[in-house]
C-alpha cells in the first residue's frame, strides 16, 4: 500500500489514513507491507502528543510482521517521521525512514516504479 499526501497533513488526516490502513489491515487475507511519501508535503500541522498517541494505537496492532517506509525530504517531515521511527521499535510493525526512494524499494523488495505517485512515470531518486 502507498500513500501521497499533499499539501498540509492534520491530526484529522493522518487519522483518516490510519483508519483506512486498519480497515485494509482487518479485510486483507495477507499481510502487506506500505510506504509514505512526504515529500508532496507542504506544512505539517500534527501535536507532537498526536503522534505519540498515532504510535501507540499502531503498536496495538495484531497480526503478521510487516514493514511501513517513510519518505522524508524535508527537515520537519524527516525529524517527525525518525521521532515515529523510534516510537515504533520492537513493534510488529517495522518503520524505517528514508530520504531515498530508491533507497525505500531495496528494504521493501519491490520494484521503484510501485512507490512512484498514481500517473507519474519516473522519479529522480534524491541526492
Amino acid at each position: 500500500m502507498t500513500w501521497h499526501p499533499i499539501g498540509v497533513l492534520t491530526d484529522e488526516v493522518a487519522d483518516q489514513i490510519i483508519e483506512f490502513t486498519e480497515i485494509q489491515e482487518r479485510d486483507e487475507k495477507q499481510p502487506f507491507d506500505r510506504y509514505t511519501d512526504f515529500s508532496g508535503l507542504t506544512h505539517l500541522q500534527l501535536e507532537i502528543n498526536h503522534i505519540f498517541e498515532i504510535a501507540r494505537r499502531r503498536r496495538a496492532a495484531a497480526g503478521a510482521p510487516v514493514k511501513s517506509a517513510i519518505l522524508a525530504d524535508q527537515p520537519i517531515s524527516l525529524n517527525i517521521a525518525k521521532m515515529y521511527e523510534r516510537l515504533m521499535e520492537r513493534a510488529i510493525i517495522t518503520v524505517r525512514v528514508f530520504e531515498d526512494c530508491k533507497a525505500a524499494a531495496e528494504w521493501l523488495g519491490v520494484p521503484l516504479k510501485i512507490l512512484y505517485p498514481p500517473g507519474e512515470q519516473k522519479r529522480k531518486p534524491i541526492a
